[in-house]
C-alpha cells in the first residue's frame, strides 16, 4: 500500500510589530498606525497599544515593501516583494483589488489627488500607472536605469480640474524625471544629484520640491508652471545662436535649482515628508533621528534677511553686497530633532492640519528593532530668546514582539504556553490567543526550557549564566554562573529531577533541582552535581527518553555517546564534515538524528553507532532537529528559511513548510506532534498545525515538478522589449493570465462546436434533407441552458480586469477571428458594451497587421463599428443625463440646507446652550 501522511499547514504567525522592508503610515483618523508585518499588514491602536486588524492575503508569502494611503480616506495600496499591488479598506480582511504588472519588488506607491489613479515604482526600473476605478493598468513608463525610489503626482494649483497632470519620479540612477501623463512621455529629466536619490516631497502649493540622497545637503527645486504648461513646440530654439540657444534651453526647464538646505545627519536620506499643514518638513536619515524643519512665511523670511544685513553692517561689510534674494535656508529652518533609542526605519505625520490648535506636531516612527513609537514635537519658539522644548515620546508599542533574533523556543507540557527567548528578552505567549502574557528582561539567551510544572522557565545565556524565571511574578528568581563560556544547550532529564548543560568551556554539567521542604510553594533552585570534561566545545546535549545514555556533540564534528549513570564512554559518531548544531533521539531509543552545519542530516542506530542514512537536507546550515514523539518522523529547520518534515525510516522528505523570511534559529515540536513552533531572524514566531488532510509523496513530487514547469513557462512568455521605448503596456504574464487565456480558448471551442452543429442542422432542414437535432452540450445545459454567445461572454466577464489583456495574448489568430464574430453579436444585442470595447481594442492592437491584411473580416468589423458607436452614444447620453440630474440635486440641497450643525466644547454655561452655528 502507498503510505499516507498527515499534512501540516500554517496556523498563525505573530511577534512582528513592524518589519523593516516597508514604511509606516497613519490612517485618515490619526488613531491607527498601519504597519508592515512581513507578508501581512497590521493595524495598531496607538492609544491602547493593541492590534485591531490584520490584512492577510491567503496564499501570499511575499513581504510587504510599500504602503500608501489614498486621499479619499478609503483605499490603502500595499506593494509586495513579488511585484503585486493590492488595495485594501480598513474594514476588510481580504484585498478588494489585486494588480499585477511589475517584474520586481514594488518600492514606492503614490495616489493622485482624487484617489482614482495609482502610480507604482519598482526595482525593475519601471513605473506603472493604474486606473483604480477600472482595476487595470493604463501604461508602463520606462526611462530610469535603476530602482525607482519615490513617486508623486503633480497638478497645476491654478488648474486643479485638468485631466491628467504630471508625475515626478526619483531613482537610484541619480535622476529626477518629470512625466507628462496626458501624452505619457518624459517631459524633463532633472540632473543635479551626484548620488542615488532616495526620497523627495512636494509642498502642498505644488511649487517647491525637496529631494535628498547620500549627499550632506538637501536639494530644493522650484516648479515653474507657466513653462510647464507650454508645449515644447512653443519654445523652438533651433534658429538661435549657440550661446542664446543654451540660455533658451535653460529657460525651457520647468524644474529649476532653488538651492541647498543644510542638514545635521551625514547618513543617507530615507524619507522626506511635508506635514499636512505644509508648514513643516520632516527629514529622516538612516540613523536614530528625524529632523524637523519649519517653513517660514514671507514676513519671517523678510525679518531673516533684515537680520542678516544688520549683522553684516555690524561686521563692517557693505549692506549692498547682501542679496535680497530668498535662499532655501531662509525658507526652511531646522529647529528640532526627534531622537529615538535605535535606528528609525520610517515615519509619518499625524493627519492634523491645524497644528496651532493641537499645540504640537505628532509623528509615528517604526524602528529597526520591531517597535512603534509616537512622539510629540513642540512648535518652534516664537522668539529667539524663548527656550525650545525637546520632543517627547508619548506612547510605544513593543510588548508584542522581540527586539532581536529569536534564538530559542520551548513549549509547556500541555502545549498551552510558549516561551521565546532572544537577546535581553524572555516572553511567554498564550498559544491559543497568540498574545504575550509575560515579558521579562534576561541575558543573551541561547537555549531555554520549561521546568516540570510549567511555572518556571530556565534559560542558558551567552555569558555562561543559568537564569531561572518565575512566570507568575514575571521575575528572575535564581541565577548562577554555570559555565566559563556560552551555554549552547540544555536538556531536561526524563525523570524531571534535573538537567544537563553544555557550554563553550568544554564541559557538560549535571544539575539537580532542589526544593525547599519548609516552603514547598517557593521557587525551586538547582545545584551542580557532577561535570563531564570533554576534548572540545559542547554544542548540543541530549538524553535518551529512557535516560540510559547521553549524547554530546562537539566542535570537532563528532558526537560522543556516554552512559548516564557512570559517564562511561559508549559510542563515537563521526562522519560529519562540520560541527553538529542540533540532534535528537527517537522515543523508542533506537535512532539518533544529527543535524550539522555541513547541511546534512545523518540518522544513526544507537545499538552499534552505524549510520543508516546521510541526507543532504538543506541549502544552508541546519540549526534544529526534533523527532515527533512515538514516531520516526522528524522536523528540521535551517538558515535557508525552510522547515522540512522527514520520514526517518524511508529517508524521504515528506513536505516543505515555507513562510519565514530570515534564518530559522529555533524549533519546538509538541509532545504528540500536533503543532510545530519555529522562531527566526525575522523576529516572527510561526505555528504549524497538523491537519486531517492526507498527503502522498508521489503527489507532492508531481506538484513540485508542476510548479517548476509553470515558473519556467511564465518566464519564457515574458515579453522582451526590443525597442527601448518609454511607453509600454502595464500587464505581466502570470499563471493566472495563462489559465484565463486557456479558459477563453476552451469556451470558444465549446461555443463554436455548438454553433456549427445547429447551423448544419438548420441548413439541412432548409434544404429538406433528413437531419437529427444536435444534442446540447452538457456544460451549457448545466449552466442554465446558455446560448453559445452568452457562455463565451460569461467566461470573459469572469476574468479580472487587470489580467484581461494578457489573457487575450494567449489566443491564436484563428480563435481571435472566432471571438470577433461573437463580439459582433454582443454589440448588436447591447451586452456589456464597456467590456466588449476593451476586448475589441486589445485584439486590434495585438493583431493589427493580420486583421488589416484579411479582407474577409472587413464587413464584420464595419458592422461592429456601427453597432458600437450607436450603443456608446446611448451610454454617453445616459451618463450625461444622470450627471445633470445629480448636479441639480446638489444645487437644490445646497439651496435648502443652509445650516451646518456641530457641537462646541461646553466651556461655559452659555456655551452649553449653544448647539449649532448657522452660516447663511
Amino acid at each position: 500500500m502507498v503510505k499516507a501522511y498527515l499534512r501540516y499547514e500554517p496556523l498563525a504567525n505573530f511577534g512582528v510589530i513592524a518589519s523593516t522592508q516597508s514604511n509606516i503610515t497613519y490612517d485618515h483618523t490619526g488613531k491607527l498606525a498601519i504597519t508592515p508585518a512581513l507578508e501581512d499588514v497590521l493595524l495598531w491602536d496607538l492609544k491602547k497599544g493593541t492590534q485591531v486588524g490584520k490584512w492577510k492575503e491567503s496564499g501570499n508569502n511575499a513581504q510587504v515593501t510599500s504602503i500608501a494611503k489614498s486621499p479619499n480616506n478609503r483605499d490603502y495600496a500595499v506593494g509586495y516583494e513579488d511585484g503585486m499591488v493590492r488595495l485594501w479598506k480598513l474594514d476588510t480582511v481580504t484585498a478588494t483589488v489585486t494588480l499585477s504588472g511589475h517584474r520586481g519588488t514594488v518600492t514606492t506607491l503614490a495616489f493622485n489627488d482624487d484617489g482614482t489613479r495609482l502610480a507604482s515604482g519598482s526595482r525593475d526600473t519601471d513605473i506603472i500607472v493604474w486606473d483604480i476605478v477600472a482595476e487595470t493598468g493604463l501604461y508602463r513608463l520606462k526611462g530610469h536605469k535603476e530602482q525607482v525610489t519615490c513617486l508623486s503626482f503633480l497638478k497645476n494649483p491654478e488648474r486643479p480640474n485638468s485631466d491628467e497632470g504630471y508625475l515626478l519620479s526619483a531613482s537610484k540612477d541619480t535622476l529626477l524625471k518629470l512625466w507628462d501623463l496626458s501624452s505619457q512621455f518624459c517631459r524633463e529629466t532633472v540632473v543635479g544629484h551626484r548620488t542615488e536619490v532616495w526620497s523627495f516631497d512636494i509642498d502642498p502649493q505644488q511649487s517647491v520640491i525637496i529631494s535628498g540622497g547620500a549627499e550632506p545637503m538637501l536639494k530644493a527645486w522650484k516648479i515653474n508652471w507657466s513653462i510647464l504648461e507650454k508645449s515644447i513646440d512653443d519654445m523652438e530654439i533651433d534658429d538661435q545662436p549657440p550661446q542664446e540657444a543654451d540660455e533658451a534651453e535653460s529657460l525651457k526647464k520647468a524644474i529649476t535649482v532653488y538651492g541647498n538646505i543644510p542638514r545635521n545627519s551625514r547618513d543617507r536620506i530615507v524619507t522626506i515628508r511635508f506635514h499636512p499643514s505644509g508648514n513643516f518638513v520632516g527629514v529622516q536619515a538612516a540613523d536614530k533621528a528625524v529632523e524637523l524643519y519649519q517653513v517660514r512665511d514671507h514676513e519671517q523670511i523678510r525679518k531673516k534677511i533684515q537680520r542678516r544685513k544688520k549683522r553684516a553692517k555690524e561686521k563692517g561689510k557693505q549692506v549692498d553686497e547682501i542679496s535680497d534674494e530668498i535662499q532655501p535656508e531662509d525658507e526652511f529652518h531646522s529647529y528640532t530633532i526627534v531622537r529615538a533609542q535605535t535606528k528609525i526605519r520610517s515615519f509619518d505625520f499625524a493627519p492634523v492640519k491645524d497644528v496651532q490648535k493641537a499645540g504640537h506636531i505628532q509623528l509615528a516612527v517604526s524602528l529597526n528593532d520591531n517597535v512603534i513609537e509616537v512622539y510629540n514635537a513642540p512648535l518652534p519658539a516664537e522668539k529667539k530668546s524663548d527656550l525650545q522644548e525637546d520632543p517627547s515620546r508619548t506612547s510605544s508599542i513593543d510588548l508584542q514582539g522581540h527586539r532581536s533574533d529569536i534564538r530559542a523556543v520551548a513549549l509547556s507540557a500541555n502545549d498551552d504556553l510558549l516561551a521565546s527567548a532572544s537577546h535581553n528578552s524572555l516572553k511567554i505567549w498564550n498559544v491559543k490567543t497568540r498574545s504575550c502574557i509575560r515579558s521579562m528582561d534576561c541575558g543573551y539567551a541561547l537555549c531555554c526550557s520549561f521546568l516540570p510544572g510549567d511555572r518556571h522557565v530556565l534559560i542558558g545565556t551567552k555569558s555562561g549564566d543559568l537564569e531561572l524565571f518565575d512566570i507568575a511574578s514575571s521575575s528572575m528568581v535564581y541565577s548562577v554562573a554555570a559555565h566559563a563560556g556560552s551555554i549552547y544547550s540544555l536538556h531536561m532529564r526524563p525523570d524531571k529531577r534535573g538537567f544537563v548543560t553544555g557550554g563553550a568551556d568544554k564541559e557538560a554539567k549535571f544539575w539537580d533541582f532542589k526544593i525547599n521542604e519548609e516552603k514547598p510553594t517557593s521557587s525551586p533552585t538547582f545545584v551542580h552535581m557532577r561535570t563531564l570534561k570533554l576534548s572540545d566545545e559542547v554544542l548540543c546535549v541530549r538524553y535518551s527518553p529512557d535516560q540510559n545514555i547521553l549524547a554530546v556533540s562537539l566542535l570537532d564534528s563528532t558526537v560522543k555517546v556516554f552512559y548516564h549513570d557512570t559517564l562511561k564512554f559508549f559510542l563515537s559518531l563521526y562522519g560529519h564534515k562540520l560541527p553538529v548544531l542540533s540532534m535528537d533521539i527517537s522515543s523508542d531509543n533506537t535512532l539518533i538524528a544529527t543535524a550539522s552545519a555541513d547541511k546534512n542530516v545523518k540518522i544513526w542506530g544507537l545499538d552499534f553507532g552505524d549510520c543508516h542514512k546521510s541526507i543532504f537536507a538543506h541549502q544552508e546550515n541546519i540549526t534544529g532537529i526534533q523527532f515527533v514523539w512515538g514516531t520516526h518522523y522528524f522536523f528540521t529547520v535551517s538558515k535557508d528559511k525552510l522547515v522540512k518534515y522527514w520520514d526517518g525510516d524511508k529517508f524521504e522528505n515528506i513536505m516543505k513548510l515555507q513562510g519565514h523570511h530570515g534564518e530559522i534559529w529555533a524549533l519546538a515540536v509538541s509532545r504528540q506532534g500536533g503543532i510545530v513552533v519555529t522562531g527566526s531572524h525575522d523576529r516572527s514566531i510561526r505555528i504549524w498545525e497538523r491537519t486531517d488532510e492526507q498527503l502522498f509523496l508521489e503527489e507532492e513530487r508531481e506538484k513540485e515538478l508542476e510548479e517548476m514547469y509553470e515558473s519556467t513557462l511564465v518566464s519564457q512568455m515574458e515579453k522582451v522589449d526590443v525597442n527601448d521605448t518609454e511607453l509600454d503596456s502595464a500587464g505581466k504574464q502570470t499563471m493566472e493570465t495563462l489559465k484565463a487565456g486557456e479558459r477563453i480558448i476552451e469556451a470558444l471551442e465549446i461555443a463554436d462546436e455548438e454553433k456549427q452543429g445547429w447551423e448544419a442542422y438548420e441548413s439541412a432542414k432548409a434544404k429538406g434533407l433528413p437531419a437529427e437535432q444536435p444534442q446540447r452540450n452538457p456544460i451549457l445545459l448545466a449552466m442554465g441552458d446558455l446560448s453559445p454567445e452568452k457562455y463565451v461572454l460569461n467566461t470573459v466577464q469572469k476574468i479580472k480586469a487587470n489580467d484581461l489583456e494578457e489573457a487575450l495574448l494567449v489566443l491564436p489568430f484563428a480563435k481571435v477571428i472566432s471571438l470577433l464574430s461573437y463580439i459582433e453579436g454582443w454589440a448588436k444585442k447591447n451586452w456589456n458594451i464597456i467590456l466588449i470595447s476593451r476586448v475589441l481594442f486589445a485584439l486590434i492592437k495585438i493583431h493589427h497587421n493580420q486583421i488589416v491584411a484579411n479582407r474577409m473580416m472587413r464587413p464584420m468589423l464595419d458592422s461592429i463599428r456601427h453597432e458600437l458607436r450607436t450603443n456608446l452614444q446611448k451610454q454617453k447620453d445616459i451618463m450625461g443625463y444622470n450627471r445633470a440630474a445629480l448636479t441639480y440635486l446638489r444645487r437644490d440641497w445646497e439651496a435648502r440646507n443652509t445650516a451646518d450643525f456641530f457641537d462646541e466644547p461646553p466651556s461655559t454655561t452659555n456655551d452649553k446652550k449653544k448647539r449649532a452655528f448657522i452660516h447663511v
